[in-house]
């Protein structure tokens, strides 16, 4: 076992995001820096943390970075950057996606329109458009749930 914090659970935490689509090395710098201290790691603890080339940390850390999760900050004093899970990263994930399902929901509308004769294809877009359309509209509604809870607790 190393030095670092949970990390076990870090990279079941990965294995789990994998399974769930995201490519497996920024899914393991994702879980890693959710165990990570306040001040975050830099690229050389990242790479030791989970014995990878600083290429893989980099290409993982540019990804999380275009999806809005990992922040690059300077600490004042310190050569290396250091990154950091932003705090709100999933909360803002969903919050994000809302008009994409509701942009996706309208693109599907205009889909099922358009194939004609094709029930089957026309019945599978028209309910995926139903379910996008459903997400778009409970979101808000959760949103407002869990920052309810969240300030209760």
């Amino acid at each position: 076992m190393t030095e670092f914090p949970a990390v076990e659970a870090a990279e079941r935490g990965a294995a789990v995001m994998t399974a769930a689509g995201m490519p497996r090395m920024p899914a393991r710098v994702m879980m890693a820096l959710m165990a990570a201290p306040a001040d975050g790691y830099t690229a050389a603890e990242l790479c030791e943390r989970l014995g990878v080339s600083a290429a893989a940390v980099s290409g993982a850390v540019r990804y999380l970075q275009q999806l809005h999760f990992v922040h690059r900050r300077t600490v004042p004093g310190e050569r290396r950057e250091r990154y950091v899970l932003l705090e709100d990263a999933f909360y803002r994930s969903v919050v994000d996606n809302v008009p994409v399902y509701e942009r996706s929901a309208a693109i599907l509308d205009d889909m099922a329109a358009g194939l004609g004769g094709d029930a089957v294809a026309q019945q599978r877009a028209a309910d995926i458009a139903a379910f996008m359309r459903f997400l778009a509209q409970r979101m808000p509604r959760l949103i407002d749930e869990w920052e309810a809870e969240r300030s209760a607790g």
